[in-house]
């Protein structure tokens, strides 16, 4: 609990440095308002995209990708304010409770959609790595027997998904990451017969959420659920194929 306060208080106090206003109203002051902390949404809800992957496992997530909720992913990822982990993780605590309500008991372990090295060295930070371990002890505060691993790594290749529909997403991930041996071994040690939960930021395509589906069965691990901060609202453009807003995101 010492170390979860003093975490908290280091991301405070950058967040002073380098922000000083809401991040969801831009009021000066703290990094979230109180006005647009009590806006957040409560609960969870399946989040299918349009269309869905096959065989992708059902989705969760807590909110629409737009206003507040679109500013706390955008500006925690992108600007690196680390005060909005608190925020987010509360928001991605939902969906996962929301995945496992109609679950057996059991061990669970939280998988988060990993980043590309050279992404996590350009931002200075894991935005969902440090979001999804955080979520984990709110979880274990629930009585959840519950851990976050980081069980998957990136292969080169895949490029920037920024303005890719659909397909494209899909064919640009394919193949893209693995489950080295010794993380592996690690779950081995840590758990068995645990229930597995990918964790992301936004669910857009289901593309990426597939794909880190895929890299954890190929090793025999059985996804039970997908759980994300935030779903966006498909939209279908002028011509009549799906696509997506030009505010999704890019990972």
């Amino acid at each position: 609990m010492l170390r979860d306060t003093w975490g908290e208080l280091v991301d405070a106090a950058a967040d002073l440095l380098l922000g000083g206003c809401c991040a969801g109203c831009l009021r000066p002051g703290r990094v979230l308002c109180p006005t647009c902390a009590r806006e957040l949404p409560t609960g969870g809800r399946p989040a299918w995209p349009d269309p869905v992957p096959a065989g992708l496992v059902p989705p969760w997530a807590a909110a629409e990708y737009d206003g507040v909720v679109r500013a706390l992913v955008i500006g925690h990822k992108e600007r690196r304010l680390l005060g909005l982990r608190g925020p987010l993780a509360g928001l991605l605590h939902q969906a996962v409770r929301a995945a496992l309500a109609s679950s057996e008991a059991g061990p669970v372990v939280l998988v988060p959609v990993p980043s590309r090295p050279g992404v996590v060295r350009a931002r200075g930070h894991d935005p969902m790595g440090r979001v999804t371990a955080r979520t984990a002890r709110l979880l274990r505060h629930d009585g959840y027997d519950v851990t976050a691993m980081q069980l998957l790594r990136c292969r080169p290749g895949a490029v920037d998904q920024a303005g890719l529909g659909a397909s494209a997403r899909a064919a640009n991930l394919a193949g893209s990451m693995h489950c080295p041996t010794e993380l592996l071994r690690r779950l081995a040690a840590r758990r068995t017969h645990a229930r597995i939960v990918v964790c992301d930021d936004v669910v857009t395509t289901g593309a990426t959420l597939r794909e880190t589906q895929r890299a954890l069965e190929a090793v025999g691990l059985e996804v039970a659920a997908v759980a994300a901060v935030a779903a966006t609202r498909r939209r279908r453009p002028t011509g009549g194929a799906r696509g997506l807003s030009s505010s999704d995101p890019t990972d």
